[in-house]
């Protein structure tokens, strides 16, 4: 069974459609990545010794970077993709963070 079509409209009044299960499955790969990422950073982070503040910019810095992969990934064409730049950043960022912050308390020495 096909899943259902959703459209937005761009600012040039052009209509856009995206699959629903597409759009689904990509935001699945997408978590997936960013939880993995999250704990990397928060291991890498203890093993660094870098503490709160420290441990903190290294996810943040962590973030933007697999952010930026992911758009470079996609290319030109990351609106064939993602609906959003901003919502590809900004979701998970807070689960991410927990996930990152238990693993920096757990390996830091």
């Amino acid at each position: 069974m096909l899943g259902k079509i959703k459209t937005k409209q761009e600012k040039s009044g052009e209509i856009v459609a995206y699959s629903e299960t597409a759009v689904a499955n990509n935001a699945a790969v997408v978590e997936y990545c960013k939880i993995s990422m999250a704990a990397l950073s928060g291991g890498t982070a203890g093993l660094l010794g870098l503490t709160v503040l420290y441990g903190f910019v290294f996810y943040v810095f962590a973030v933007f970077g697999l952010w930026a992969m992911l758009l470079m990934k996609a290319g030109g064409q990351w609106r064939k993709y993602f609906i959003s730049r901003r919502h590809l950043l900004t979701s998970g960022f807070f689960g991410g963070l927990c996930v990152s912050f238990t693993l920096l308390s757990k390996v830091s020495l």
